[in-house]
C-alpha cells in the first residue's frame, strides 16, 4: 500500500521524490560464500512504514545494512533517494560517559552542526520522545525503554526522511515495547518519514505498519506482502479486534509457509 505524499508546496522547486528506497533484484553473498539474500524487490515510499518479518538468519538486518550504505549488494541495484537516514539498532549504542543530552547531540555534532543549533535540535528530540527532565542522566541511570528513546531521539536530530529500525524493541518487556510502539507511531504520523522496520514479532509488525513483508529462510527472498488496512493514527485497542487478529494470523501462516 502506498500512502500518497502531501500536496507539494506552491513554492518554486520540484516536488520531493516519493520513492525513497528502491531495491531491484538485490542479492548478497558474503566472502565466506554465505548467500544471505536472493532476488529481493522492495520499495519504500515517503509516508510508508514497511515492516519485515522472517526467520533468524534470513537476511533482514543485511537489508538494512545495504539500505544504510554499510554494505554493498553483490547483485542488483539498491537505490536510496535521500542522505537523511536515521538508523536505530537492536542495542541503544549509547556512550556510557555522556549524558542523555550529549548522546542525543552526538550525530549532529559529528555532522558539524553549530553548537547552538544542535542543542536546540537535541532538546526538541528529547521532548518528542518523552525524556524531558532526564537530559543530565547517564545511560546507566535509565531503564531499557528510556535508553531506546534516547537512541531514537539521537537519530531524530538529523530530521531523517528514511528511518531504518533493526529490532529496536526486541529486548524490552511487553508493556514497555507496546508503549514504545505507540510512541513510534505518533512520531511517524507527525513526521511522515519513510520507515523500514525489522522485527520478529508479527503483531508488532502489523500494528506499526502500512505494509508487512514476509521473507523466506536463507537465502532470504520476499514470499508475501500484506497491505495493512487500518488507518493512521492507530488506536492501541485495535490490537484486540478480530480484524487485527485475522491479519496477524495470515502473516504468521505465510511466515511458516516461507520457512519450509
Amino acid at each position: 500500500m502506498t500512502i500518497t505524499a502531501p500536496p507539494p508546496s506552491t513554492a518554486p522547486g520540484p516536488a520531493p521524490t516519493s520513492t525513497l528506497l528502491d531495491f531491484r533484484d538485490v542479492a548478497m553473498t558474503f566472502p565466506n560464500g554465505t548467500v544471505a539474500l536472493h532476488g529481493v524487490d522492495l520499495t519504500v515510499q515517503r509516508g510508508e512504514f514497511v515492516s519485515v518479518v522472517g526467520p533468524s538468519g534470513c537476511g533482514k538486518s543485511t537489508l538494512l545494512r545495504i539500505a544504510s550504505g554499510l554494505e554493498a549488494a553483490s547483485h542488483g541495484t539498491a537505490s536510496v533517494a535521500t542522505d537523511r537516514i536515521g538508523y536505530v539498532f537492536q542495542d541503544a549504542t549509547l556512550l556510557p560517559w555522556r549524558s542523555v543530552r550529549a548522546n542525543v547531540e552526538l550525530l549532529a555534532e559529528l555532522h558539524k552542526t553549530p553548537k547552538a543549533a544542535r542543542a536546540a535540535k537535541a532538546q526538541e528530540a528529547i521532548d518528542l520522545v518523552g525524556l524531558t527532565g532526564f537530559e543530565k542522566s547517564l545511560p546507566k541511570q535509565l531503564s531499557g525503554g528510556m535508553r531506546m528513546r534516547t537512541s531514537l531521539a539521537r537519530s531524530l536530530t538529523l530530521d531523517p526522511e528514511l528511518f531504518l529500525f533493526d529490532e529496536p524493541f526486541g529486548a524490552l518487556d511487553e508493556i514497555t515495547r507496546e508503549r514504545l510502539n505507540d510512541e513510534l507511531l505518533r512520531l511517524f504520523v507527525e513526521k511522515q518519514f519513510a520507515g523500514l522496520f525489522i522485527t520478529h514479532s508479527v503483531s508488532e509488525a502489523v500494528y506499526l505498519s502500512t505494509k508487512v513483508i514476509v521473507m523466506s529462510g536463507r537465502p532470504g527472498s520476499i514470499v508475501r506482502a500484506f497491505d495493512v488496512p487500518f488507518p493512521m493514527p492507530r488506536d492501541p485497542d485495535i490490537r484486540f479486534t478480530a480484524e487485527f487478529g485475522e491479519l496477524v494470523g495470515e502473516v504468521s501462516h505465510a511466515l511458516k509457509e516461507g520457512h519450509r
